[in-house]
């Protein structure tokens, strides 16, 4: 009479543990693998002008529309945006802006391995040498590149801000993903606009996708909530998704009003 119940404890055990190791070992391949989760390097498909710009422990391509004295644009795209490819549609927007794209180390022609911390680095490296030639900068970033943004304008001088698809942190983007990880304990590469948001002072435009399900709608509003009062504004792109917002009108009014 013993022996079914004693069978059935021993199968939940086996089940238990089976659980327990597949649990072990996602948190083992998040710790190990989330760079390169995170970071997704593109090619420069597309020639045109570029700057070299040598940092710390890397040199940097920089996409570049060059109008000397103009107001200047720096861009810093998503995680497997291919920047070269963002600049005619900034062009043909800006026409009058001299423009400064960025490659992240290891995108591009880029060199280094990228990381919150260089990225951040890096984008102050390309601040300084635009400020040399340009009296007003103004800065977007989109996705990822919506925390190098946000973290920089917190920093820096800049006229206007517009954050594309941004977020709060990359920590709450990613405990969305991946619900059943412990990503709070395991994560490297916060991005935590939330906590600089409060130190911008440049007018902000947010700018979300109506149906983004990689960025949640959430995240956005949350991160609009960290401004202080009058800063930032709020613009959701209808039938917009996380990846195709740059292909709709309704986006590209928003940058230029957020720019004018």
């Amino acid at each position: 009479m013993q022996i079914i119940p004693q069978a059935l404890r021993l199968m939940r055990l086996w089940v238990t543990a089976g659980l327990a190791v597949l649990f072990l070992a996602g948190c083992n391949d998040m710790d190990a693998w989330q760079r390169s989760m995170l970071y997704h390097p593109q090619p420069a498909r597309l020639a045109g002008e570029t700057l070299t710009l040598p940092v710390d422990g890397a040199t940097l391509s920089i996409s570049v529309r060059s109008r000397p004295g103009a107001p200047a644009l720096l861009y810093f795209g998503g995680n497997a945006e291919d920047v070269s490819g963002t600049r005619p549609q900034l062009a043909r927007l800006f026409p009058d802006h001299a423009l400064y794209l960025m490659h992240y180390r290891s995108y591009g022609q880029s060199t280094g391995e990228p990381s919150e911390a260089a990225l951040h680095a890096d984008a102050r490296v390309l601040y300084e040498h635009v400020r040399r030639d340009h009296a007003e900068i103004k800065v977007v970033g989109r996705s990822l590149g919506s925390g190098v943004a946000a973290r920089l304008a917190s920093e820096q001088a800049v006229a206007r801000l517009a954050l594309v698809t941004p977020y709060d942190s990359i920590e709450n983007v990613a405990v969305d993903l991946y619900p059943w990880l412990p990503v709070r304990w395991l994560i490297r590469d916060r991005f935590d606009s939330a906590a600089v948001a409060g130190r911008i002072s440049a007018p902000t435009t947010l700018i979300a996708a109506e149906h983004d399900t990689l960025i949640r709608p959430e995240r956005t509003v949350q991160l609009a909530t960290h401004f202080q009062p009058g800063v930032a504004r709020s613009v959701v792109v209808p039938g917009a998704h996380h990846n195709d917002i740059g292909a709709h009108p309704a986006y590209e009014r928003a940058l230029e009003e957020a720019l004018r």
